[in-house]
């Protein structure tokens, strides 16, 4: 009887664990919808804050694979091929991660969409690219992606801003 209870409390505390809603989180769910050139273009994400924190090279360390946002993987997908930097991406879901450096970052696509970047491998990535980093007109507390009037997607977050052209 007490193996009973005990089981049924778990799975009640597990039900309850997985239906959290995933807006109250602290870094909120968010979503890029886009398209380029008839191309339908999705990024779902989760919003990190600054909250005051040192963010490039400290929170988010220099040289090491990014999931280029919170909570699960950043998922970058794409209704058609598209070139990203002039290189081919074929149509479909990716997990998308950067790895952030001073100067340039390298954008990755990534074919297996799992939590974080804790279990990223390098031979299940699809595209690389690597763009220059510049400094944001703004200052963006929470990380937002935008799409420019250029066909450019930016990653904008505290005083960076870190753009991928898209035909």
């Amino acid at each position: 009887m007490k193996k009973t209870i005990l089981l049924l409390t778990l799975l009640l505390l597990s039900i309850q664990f997985f239906a959290q809603d995933k807006a109250t989180r602290p870094s909120p769910p968010a979503q890029l919808t886009t398209s380029i050139n008839g191309k339908s273009i999705v990024i779902d994400y989760s919003q990190p804050a600054v909250n005051g924190r040192e963010i490039w090279g400290k929170l988010v360390p220099y040289g090491q694979v990014w999931r280029a946002g919170a909570n699960e993987t950043t998922a970058f997908t794409t209704s058609k091929d598209i070139a990203v930097e002039g290189k081919a991406l074929s149509a479909g879901k990716y997990a998308f991660f950067v790895i952030p450096n001073e100067k340039e970052w390298i954008i990755i696509f990534n074919k297996t969409i799992k939590w974080g970047a804790f279990s990223y491998k390098q031979d299940e990535d699809v595209l690389r690219v690597t763009v220059p980093v510049k400094k944001a007109k703004k200052f963006y507390e929470r990380l937002t992606y935008e799409v420019s009037s250029k066909k450019e997607i930016s990653l904008l977050w505290e005083n960076v801003k870190v753009s991928f052209k898209i035909k």
